[in-house]
């Protein structure tokens, strides 16, 4: 797979391969490191050895190619011993779209798809409004100059919420399933710990499961167990791919907007001349929601792809089937060749807005329009409600979440209003 009309001068690959962070304390230092290396670098993933490709248009090339698979059970040589060892088994041995391939992806996608129509999900519109509203609310109470972890205040219970909605999760359920989620994405777990949250979620996702079986609603969760149920000509879920649709869809639907929220008010009371441009309407919302998802998306690396057969890289090294491959998609979003000089500047005037925070290609993420409304009707909302918001302490002592996926703040302290003074 060459890339034409292209030149590369390649650092050649470190041996051993680059050790990828699990604290991810320093994630754009690391993607500057692996991009030195060219299109593609070899890296170690808590373990386990992957290429991880950082370039753009190579990226999007192996994203939409044949000869490559997430499908871990068929086309990875080392996917039965790392689902008993690995931290990170969950994302290989789930059974849904996320690691489906060819017709297995298609089918599983057109099961998932209808919940995200656009006719559903303008019509989600009014209820994500309704939901930020009583939040604001909420936060509106608070005593003046005081601190306020707006992960928690917000950008945690904004999308749970929304997805407990879509999905049919009571509302007490909701908080064990943020927690479980948010294992998930901690790479700083061993394995043990790794497997103990798995099995927790598993339960949780079965307790649903029986819960609707037995007392169905108008949600995403009845009608997928209906299809499984009633549907009996091979193309319905599996009891196993039952589970794990709701997994990715849950897990999905929450993790990453909150991260966009929490990254999106950071840059945002960072750049205060770009918040200006927005509340006097020079610029829109959606400009800063992009420019986020390009500068900081949820999701710094995605763990795993597979190559089926042999693939020749631009400068001539081969990616051997049966590797796997991380698509790192933070450092490619920053990448010069794609957004200039600029590219570790965060702009919302920026005229090329591509990114890769959502994926390319047939796993594009299907929620994509829903992250999108919640992150621009909580943004214009918050900075509309409090015109005097600040951090509540500077920027440089925000702390990193605990993964080498999730790009998002153990918390982001903020202030709504300056205390009141005699």
């Amino acid at each position: 797979m060459r890339t034409s009309e292209r030149t590369f001068t390649v650092t050649p690959s470190p041996t051993p391969p680059i050790v990828l962070d699990p604290t991810g304390a320093d994630p754009h230092e690391e993607h500057r490191r692996l991009r030195a290396h060219g299109s593609a670098v070899l890296v170690d993933v808590l373990g386990v050895q992957a290429w991880s490709v950082s370039d753009p248009v190579l990226l999007k090339e192996l994203l939409t190619s044949a000869k490559v698979s997430k499908d871990a059970r068929a086309h990875w040589p080392g996917f039965g011993e790392a689902v008993q060892v690995w931290p990170l088994a969950l994302w290989v041995a789930v059974e849904n779209m996320f690691t489906a391939y060819g017709a297995d992806h298609s089918r599983l996608r057109r099961m998932v798809a209808p919940t995200f129509s656009h006719r559903r999900i303008a019509a989600l519109t009014e209820a994500v409004e309704e939901i930020v509203t009583t939040l604001l609310d909420a936060m509106d109470a608070l005593p003046a100059g005081e601190t306020v972890d707006l992960r928690d205040h917000l950008a945690y219970p904004l999308p749970i919420a929304v997805v407990g909605h879509l999905m049919g999760v009571p509302a007490e359920q909701r908080a064990d399933f943020r927690r479980m989620v948010d294992g998930v994405f901690d790479t700083t777990l061993t394995a043990d710990q790794s497997a103990a949250n798995t099995a927790e979620v598993y339960k949780a996702l079965d307790f649903l499961i029986a819960t609707k079986r037995t007392d169905p609603g108008d949600d995403m969760t009845s009608l997928l167990i209906a299809a499984r149920d009633d549907e009996g000509d091979g193309t319905a879920l599996s009891e196993s791919e039952l589970r794990d649709t709701l997994l990715l869809m849950i897990s999905a639907g929450y993790e990453t907007t909150v991260n966009v929220i929490d990254q999106a008010v950071t840059q945002l009371l960072t750049h205060p001349e770009q918040l200006a441009a927005l509340r006097s309407g020079q610029r829109q919302w959606n400009d800063a929601v992009e420019e986020t998802l390009r500068f900081e998306p949820a999701v710094k690396h995605l763990p795993m792809r597979f190559a089926v057969a042999d693939i020749e890289l631009p400068d001539g090294r081969i990616i051997g089937k049966g590797e796997a491959i991380l698509a790192s998609y933070a450092a490619a979003n920053r990448h010069p060749d794609w957004h200039g000089e600029s590219a570790d500047d965060f702009d919302i005037a920026r005229t090329k807005k591509d990114h890769l925070a959502f994926g390319f290609g047939v796993h594009f993420c299907l929620g994509a329009p829903l992250a999108r409304i919640e992150v621009v009707t909580a943004l214009r909302m918050l900075f509309d409600r409090f015109p005097q918001i600040e951090l509540g302490v500077p920027a440089s002592e925000l702390k990193r979440l605990g993964s080498l996926i999730s790009n998002g703040h153990q918390a982001l302290p903020v202030r709504l209003r300056p205390a009141a003074t005699a």
